[in-house]
């Protein structure tokens, strides 16, 4: 008798645990439904009524916001990589002093929205983000918007959290977190990456070439810029000579073709979209002239 009683009771727990696990799955895929469906309205500058959409989403909307966009670039098995983000999107909001819970929206099985509530303070420690990154699950790759407040920045900061992930995903190579307040120029440029390569070649002319006597010269000669031409700054940042500093910016010049003094911002610009971009807006290497090759070659040898 013990043994059927024991018999009966593990196959009702079973059935039981079994009907409130479906139950409980298509209650989250209708509550996810409800809240994907809100946040869309909400971006699409919907009229919605700011009660509900705060009851539907869980989050309240009259605070500031920090907008991120979370994304796996393998692949993963099916539930395994939303949990991560998710669980990771607590993470980080934990980790830059946020008590309330963020709002965490999944598009699709490696991708997701996240929401940071800020509270009253525009003073959220940013920075923090990729360390929680590197810290939990460096696998995974984050864009981070600015603090906006209210609803208009609800959208705002997700919108710049979009725009950042366009250039993570462009550049080459990519860095684990971007945040849009750091390239925020760039961020902007990435709308149109083809005219935007187009740009920075007509900007820079010769010195837009992928290799390394270019990359050192158009370092250089952005921190140059930067530093307010000055030589002697530009020296103790790249810890170089006066004069090395000096021969760079002259043979950037020459290279450019054109004055550094004209179109000084749009220079300053391309520079740093080098810099993030890479190779997805710059020249292939140019291929060696049969003189040069013939000059390479010891005495001697043959080609």
């Amino acid at each position: 008798m013990l043994r059927i009683s024991f018999r009966y009771i593990d196959r009702v727990s079973e059935a039981v645990i079994e009907e409130h696990q479906v139950e409980r799955d298509r209650w989250l895929r209708n509550q996810s439904a409800e809240r994907a469906a809100c946040v869309r309205a909400l971006l699409g500058r919907e009229q919605v009524d700011t009660g509900r959409a705060e009851e539907t989403l869980g989050y309240r909307l009259d605070q500031n916001h920090v907008g991120i966009v979370l994304w796996l670039p393998e692949v993963t098995p099916p539930g395994e990589g939303l949990a991560r983000l998710d669980r990771l999107t607590s993470e980080i909001a934990e980790r830059v002093g946020r008590q309330e819970r963020p709002l965490f929206v999944a598009q699709d099985e490696s991708l997701a929205w996240g929401w940071l509530p800020g509270g009253e303070t525009r003073s959220l420690s940013l920075d923090l983000v990729a360390d929680v990154v590197e810290d939990r699950d460096p696998a995974v790759r984050v864009t981070v918007g600015a603090v906006e407040r209210g609803t208009s920045g609800f959208c705002r900061t997700h919108r710049q959290a979009v725009r950042t992930q366009e250039l993570a995903m462009a550049a080459n190579p990519g860095t684990r977190v971007t945040v849009f307040e750091s390239v925020s120029p760039i961020a902007l440029l990435c709308a149109d990456i083809d005219d935007t390569r187009g740009w920075v070649q007509h900007v820079l002319g010769d010195l837009a070439v992928d290799d390394e006597y270019c990359a050192r010269l158009r370092e250089t000669l952005y921190v140059f810029l930067t530093a307010g031409c000055s030589y002697t700054a530009t020296a103790s940042r790249q810890i170089l000579h006066r004069n090395t500093v000096q021969y760079r910016v002259r043979r950037a010049e020459e290279t450019i073709g054109k004055s550094i003094s004209d179109r000084r911002t749009d220079l300053e610009v391309a520079l740093l979209a080098c810099q993030h971009l890479g190779a997805s807006v710059l020249q292939p290497p140019l291929a060696p002239t049969a003189d040069e090759v013939s000059h390479a070659q010891p005495p001697g040898s043959t080609a």
